[in-house]
Order: structure tokens, then sequence, then C-alpha cells
């Protein structure tokens, strides 16, 4: 099935949001579990604000990480919920 932009865009942001929060928790380690391209994986960061998730980077440049510090009207038991739904949609397997 063919999802729209604003879906895959949307789903994205949320998955990126839920490693985050799992610990998974760098760019690299971002496009590690999910092959994405590191500036696909940066720009998603960067876009959180935009659905009100808030996202910052703490540490030093070089050993730091991202931390969600407010969720805003996302609801994380919905999202863990339709994990494996989000995932099917941006192509990615279940049980990554």
């Amino acid at each position: 099935m063919v999802h729209s932009k604003t879906k895959t865009s949307f789903y994205r942001r949320l998955y990126v949001a839920h490693l985050i929060a799992s610990g998974c928790n760098t760019v690299p380690a971002i496009t590690k579990k999910t092959g994405m391209p590191r500036r696909t994986a940066q720009d998603t960061i960067k876009a959180l604000p935009e659905i009100d998730v808030m996202c910052e980077f703490v540490g030093a440049t070089k050993d730091g990480a991202y931390q969600i510090v407010d969720w805003g009207p996302i609801n994380q038991d919905w999202l863990l919920e339709h994990l494996n739904i989000i995932k099917d949609v941006l192509g990615y397997p279940a049980s990554s």
C-alpha cells in the first residue's frame, strides 16, 4: 500500500522520537537501527518541534545524546500500541 508523504513524515517523527526515548538517542545509532540516511535522521530530529515534541541535545558534541523533554500532544501509550503499524508503514520490520 502506498502512503502519503504527510503520513510517512509524521510516522517517521514518531518513530525517531520513540527511538530517542528508548535509548537509541544518537544520529549514528538511529541510522544504524533504521538504515535511514544520516541527513534524514538529523532532519527528522530537527523537525520534532513541528509536532510539539521537544527534544534536546545533552552533553558534548562528540559524546552527547538526544533526549525527549516533552511529548506535547503525543500519547506515548498510543505510540507503543501502534508501533508495529508505524514500522510497517515506514517499511521497517516489526522486530527491529
